[in-house]
């Protein structure tokens, strides 16, 4: 039995089978089946329940997950002690979003400090979901609501603000009731993952017409004309036919945390991974919301 081995055999315990597994190490589900078929021979037990839903965890592969996460962060950290501050970050460090930031400003903020370190390989998860940090789909994940158990360091980042918007042909509304009978542009409701997402309230009274699970989806859905909804207004500046309405009626503030195993502060590169992540997201909702504040002027 080896690292290699062990490696392998948390992929497939956090993915909960071979094809979940598979793109994560860069490997067919084939190999990593005689692979993980080779463990349970060294080991001499069974590791995991497989059925057609995929590959479930034993009572032993439980016990061995945990003792392996463990390695596994030893040997993270001792891999980052060959990092020096000077030398820059290298490696992957795969990050988990909710839609919204993951296409409006996490390319940005990631493409500027991946070109301050080019041994830096950055992968961004979006997922209309919370992501699973204890599966390990993630080395940190942006939330907007700070999560209420687990192993986790939860930090602030900032407050981002939403506004209703509309496309910029139709009329602008004097007051909330001259939306009454407007088709209303928002998530799907039985897909929110998360109480803060959940901000039509009375402005949907008659259901959500044009819903999505994708905060990308609902943009493209009023850059159409689709109707009237909640916009992000860091996401206004993709946008220009849309713009904000009825500002000073409906208003909101939401927030985004980042995330991260407790056990992960041992690393200083992915404290300064975090640092850096957390500096350019302040600056970038910053800078997009100030540019949708200019266009209104």
């Amino acid at each position: 039995m080896n690292w290699d081995d062990m490696r392998i055999f948390l992929a497939v315990a956090r993915a909960g089978g071979l094809s979940g597994a598979a793109p994560v190490l860069r490997m067919d589900p084939a190999t990593l089946g005689r692979r993980i078929a080779r463990l349970e021979s060294a080991v001499g037990a069974a590791l995991f329940v497989k059925s057609p839903q995929g590959y479930a965890v034993t009572d032993l592969g439980a016990r061995m997950t945990e003792a392996a996460a463990v390695a596994e962060t030893a040997l993270t950290a001792a891999a980052d002690m060959g990092q020096s501050p000077s030398s820059g970050l290298a490696g992957q460090i795969r990050i988990g979003a909710p839609d919204g930031c993951a296409n409006f400003l996490l390319p940005q903020v990631c493409a500027a400090i991946q070109a301050d370190n080019p041994e830096l390989e950055v992968q961004i998860l979006a997922l209309p979901r919370v992501v699973n940090l204890s599966r390990r789909e993630a080395d940190m994940a942006v939330t907007v609501s700070p999560p209420e158990a687990g192993r986790l360091t939860v930090q602030k980042i900032t407050d981002y603000r939403l506004h209703l918007a509309q496309h910029r042909d139709f009329a602008v509304p004097g007051t909330l009731a001259d939306l009454r009978g407007r088709p209303v542009v928002g998530y799907i409701p039985d897909m929110i993952f998360d109480a803060a997402l959940d901000y039509m309230g009375d402005l949907a009274t008659d259901g959500v017409q044009m819903a999505s699970n994708s905060v990308s989806v609902q943009v493209q859905m009023l850059r159409a004309g689709a109707g009237v909804g909640i916009a992000h207004d860091f996401a206004l500046p993709f946008a220009p036919e849309v713009r904000r309405v009825l500002t000073q009626a409906v208003s909101l503030t939401r927030s985004f945390y980042l995330v991260r195993h407790t056990a992960d502060r041992q690393s200083d590169r992915l404290q300064r991974f975090a640092a850096a992540l957390t500096e350019g997201l302040r600056a970038e909702v910053a800078r997009l919301e100030s540019l949708t504040d200019a266009a209104a002027v």
